[in-house]
């Protein structure tokens, strides 16, 4: 299991487009159609199975809002910053 990042480490490491809420990292994207959005989910899903680390993912029309959390170590982990971090790249590529 991996260890919990502390609160520094937290703001040091999560991507610039991701905000932490509590015990979790957060980013919602936004896209101009909701095909686009499910699209961006669908290779979230495909990322989190790669991974074995699977984020809540809320699709609405215009945006999808991906939450991760390590539910096992009980807050957000490297887990999280390195899935944040695949999102990330794979959304800018």
């Amino acid at each position: 299991m991996a260890d919990l990042l502390t609160d520094e480490e937290i703001e040091d490491q999560r991507p610039s487009n991701w905000d932490r809420d509590g015990d979790e990292i957060v980013r919602v994207y936004e896209f101009d159609d909701y095909l686009r959005g499910v699209n961006f989910a669908q290779m979230v899903g495909e990322i989190a199975e790669a991974q074995f680390h699977h984020p809540e993912i809320v699709i609405r029309y215009s945006e999808v809002e991906v939450r991760l959390t390590s539910h096992e170590a009980g807050g957000i982990t490297g887990d999280d910053i390195e899935m944040a971090e695949l999102i990330e790249s794979e959304r800018d590529a």
